[in-house]
């Protein structure tokens, strides 16, 4: 289906009842509902926004068009957790119904300052030439869980030397000083990031740009996120229009970091060292992270790419949420790790130790189409090990490890409805050693891969049938022993979302 911008630029209010509750059951009979991710429950789910810990309780909050699943009209759409495990669906948190956000409430990010959790966000607008307009705009939410817009934007114009692609600010706070990093695109048309200063996050000023060493990589960086972790400073970026070099960069959109010193807050240099992929798999685009009561820094991605179809399309819904992640940093690398908590899903284990022998091997009690499996692989003499998953006789996801070629790789090239062919089905990484520990955690229609305790990760979207639920662990030309552990997993929530409750609009 082709949709026109009026279709496209719809409003929810303009929706019947009975259209929003037809579209839901078509999207609740879909056969590729998630069982433990957060999704939508119609429409189009993209990036993570506001995520946050404030009162007592997570909250995060993710761009959604509701009426299909296509990019147009953004809403906020807002949901909360206790425990970053069972995520309750709120409704609506932002709506696209001032002059100032007329076309959409673009990304942005939170911060809790005087007992308020203030948001700030992208408001796009469009002329009558369809010519874009950003604001920087600000909204609020009071321990009752009320959330206002402040009437105007905090941020009018766009700097100069800077395109109109410029968005997504995100926020942090030094001593008594806000500061806001915001995805900018030179007139020159090459990616950067800019900084704001504020006293009280509603007079903000232009302080310059970021200096980095990536002077021309890309022609838009979106969703910027910069925090520190153990004495370096951290910038998260997705550069649009990277140029493929070798076996970098080449899927459709990129996502990573650059890591180095603090970044100076007065000269806006930031020395760094060079841009390295967040994820090696195929969905995964514009994370945000968040600093909890624990001190932890937590990340949560989209699990999906712009510009892209999918197969959930014909069932009115796209994408997802990946799993929180911990983040640390080990020798100016991030580590990524699912949190603890996902822990509170296990529920009947099964364990098997072995040794392969130059074959292929099931056991009993591993399949399933939602469960988390850990598998680590040593005494490695074999050339290649590693596991089919979602597997029959037409149908399987591979991941692998080479260990002349010292790579892992996730193929999914069989497995079932591939998104995005054209931009290739295989993915690699370089991991070093003769042993490798591969931590799954498998959904109805996704992958989430932790190789060596989150060294690397692969994210991807999977779409096989229902009936390709099993695991087969290979090692090829030599040996290997094998020590495993699946656990099946529960269904996260009660209230809409991956349980597919009732629904929860809310306008």
């Amino acid at each position: 289906m082709e949709w026109t911008r009026e279709q496209r630029y719809r409003r929810i209010e303009e929706a019947t009842i009975e259209e929003l509750t037809a579209l839901q059951e078509k999207v609740n009979n879909s056969r590729w509902r998630q069982k433990y991710h957060i999704q939508p429950v119609t429409g189009l789910l993209n990036d993570p926004n506001g995520f946050s810990y404030f009162n007592g309780e997570y909250h995060l909050f993710y761009q959604w068009f509701p009426l299909g699943p296509v990019h147009g009209l953004k809403y906020w759409y807002y949901t909360k957790s206790s425990d970053l495990v069972h995520w309750q669906n709120v409704g609506i948190a932002l709506q696209p119904d001032d002059y100032f956000d007329s076309h959409g409430v673009y990304s942005g990010s939170a911060i809790v300052h005087n007992q308020t959790l203030y948001f700030m966000y992208t408001g796009n607008t469009r002329d009558e030439n369809w010519v874009r307009h950003p604001y920087q705009c600000l909204a609020f939410m009071d321990e009752n869980g009320q959330i206002k817009k402040l009437q105007a934007p905090v941020i009018h114009e766009v700097p100069k030397g800077y395109t109109d692609h410029f968005r997504d600010p995100k926020v942090w706070k030094v001593h008594d000083t806000f500061y806001a990093v915001i995805g900018a695109q030179r007139e020159n048309e090459t990616g950067c990031a800019v900084l704001y200063s504020s006293p009280d996050l509603m007079h903000w000023t232009f302080e310059g740009e970021i200096h980095t060493r990536l002077q021309h990589f890309g022609f838009m960086w979106e969703c910027p996120d910069y925090f520190e972790l153990d004495g370096n400073g951290v910038l998260i970026f997705c550069p649009q229009g990277v140029v493929p070099a070798g076996e970098q960069f080449q899927y459709v959109h990129q996502s990573g970091y650059i890591a180095g010193n603090r970044l100076d807050l007065k000269t806006k240099i930031f020395e760094h060292g060079e841009f390295v992929k967040l994820d090696r798999g195929f969905d995964f685009y514009a994370p945000q992270t968040t600093i909890d009561h624990k001190g932890r820094r937590l990340l949560v991605g989209w699990m999906g790419l712009p510009d892209i179809p999918y197969p959930t399309d014909q069932d009115g819904w796209a994408h997802c949420l990946t799993l929180p992640r911990e983040l640390t940093i080990q020798n100016g690398k991030l580590i990524q790790r699912p949190v603890k908590e996902l822990e509170a899903l296990r529920q009947d284990a099964v364990h098997v130790k072995d040794t392969l022998h130059n074959e292929q091997k099931r056991y009993d009690g591993f399949n399933g189409t939602c469960y988390e499996l850990i598998c680590e692989f040593t005494n490695m003499e074999a050339e290649e090990v590693g596991i089919e998953f979602r597997s029959s006789d037409e149908e399987k996801t591979v991941i692998s490890y080479n260990r002349h070629k010292q790579k892992v790789t996730l193929d999914r090239t069989y497995s079932g409805e591939v998104p995005a062919k054209k931009y290739g089905t295989t993915s690699t990484c370089r991991v070093e050693g003769n042993a490798v520990k591969l931590h799954l955690f498998v959904d109805t229609s996704s992958v989430e891969i932790f190789i060596n305790d989150g060294m690397e990760v692969f994210t991807s979207r999977i779409f096989p049938s229902p009936e390709s639920t099993k695991i087969c662990f290979f090692a090829r030309n030599g040996n290997v022993s094998l020590d495993t552990t699946i656990y099946h997993l529960t269904a996260m929530q009660k209230n809409g979302g991956a349980d597919d409750g009732p629904l929860v609009f809310h306008w």
